[in-house]
């Protein structure tokens, strides 16, 4: 009988148990996961959706001021051209991030063209914008398109609209609300007095409900205009306005007939009346 001894064998176990702080760590993996894969969720639902945004957060507030300048930019720069001022448009329910709602705003300048070629105009603009603004027509398959930036992330373009007109808006894009948009103030000036005097001319003294538009000139005082519109539309404007023209006719054309009232010019394009004040080029 040998003397040797056998160790024993110890029985097999299970595995062990995970401790918790490998708990801890599954968890705080999977909850890391799902997290990022919700914000991709988003954020590509807000690529797909909503327009561009502006980085510093800056408020709709704080970005009127500098549209309502930019706005004057243009009408000075328009020169002595025929233009009006379109009434703002703020628009809500954009997202400044996945999280939270904006709004934006847009202004309008429309410049009418007469007998000259859009782009003609959309350059005699941009040449005339502080060069600052990098201001520049471009030629594309739609057309010619003017671009510059007024800064504080205001972008400005410029098309042609149609009906011898080019349209240059101003755009604040998509932000935080704040105490919101307040537009300055556009009553008065030469421009009510001069379309009081035209309506009177086409046989409406009592006059429609107005709309008055307002943006600060960059050498001081204020671009306006007040418009209301007709119904039905005249049939022949030039000489229901030929009396009040009086010889200041500045566009006789199919789409606008216009002339200049003291300070104020006068405009009537299909059934839309404006008169408006401009600033100095």
């Amino acid at each position: 009988m040998s003397g040797a001894v056998h160790a024993g064998h110890a029985p097999p176990t299970g595995p062990s148990e995970p401790t918790p702080t490998r708990r801890r760590s599954r968890w705080l993996l999977a909850a890391t996961v799902a997290w990022a894969v919700l914000l991709a969720a988003l954020t590509w639902v807000s690529v797909r959706t909503d327009g561009p945004t502006v980085r510093e957060q800056r408020t709709l507030a704080q970005a009127g001021p500098v549209a309502d300048w930019a706005v004057g930019e243009l009408v000075a720069a328009a020169g002595g051209r025929v233009v009006t001022l379109a009434p703002d448009r703020v628009a809500s329910g954009c997202r400044v991030t996945p999280l939270l709602d904006g709004a934006t705003l847009e202004r309008a300048v429309e410049v009418m063209t007469g007998a000259d070629e859009p782009r003609a105009v959309l350059e005699h603009v941009a040449d005339r914008l502080p060069a600052a603004w990098r201001a520049g027509v471009l030629v594309s398959d739609e057309g010619p398109r003017l671009r510059a930036d007024a800064g504080e992330f205001v972008a400005v373009a410029g098309r042609p609209a149609g009906d011898g007109r080019v349209r240059l808006t101003v755009r604040t894009g998509c932000r935080p609300v704040g105490d919101g948009y307040r537009p300055p103030a556009g009553q008065g000036g030469p421009e009510a007095d001069a379309l009081a005097a035209a309506l009177r001319a086409l046989g409406n003294p009592a006059a429609p409900a107005s709309q008055a538009v307002a943006a600060p000139c960059p050498g001081g005082g204020s671009a306006r205009t007040t418009r209301v519109t007709l119904d039905p539309v005249p049939a022949d404007p030039a000489r229901a306005l030929a009396a009040v023209a009086a010889g200041a006719v500045l566009l006789d054309v199919p789409e606008v007939y216009a002339y200049r009232q003291g300070a104020a010019t006068v405009a009537l394009t299909g059934g839309e009346l404006t008169a408006t004040t401009g600033c100095a080029g």
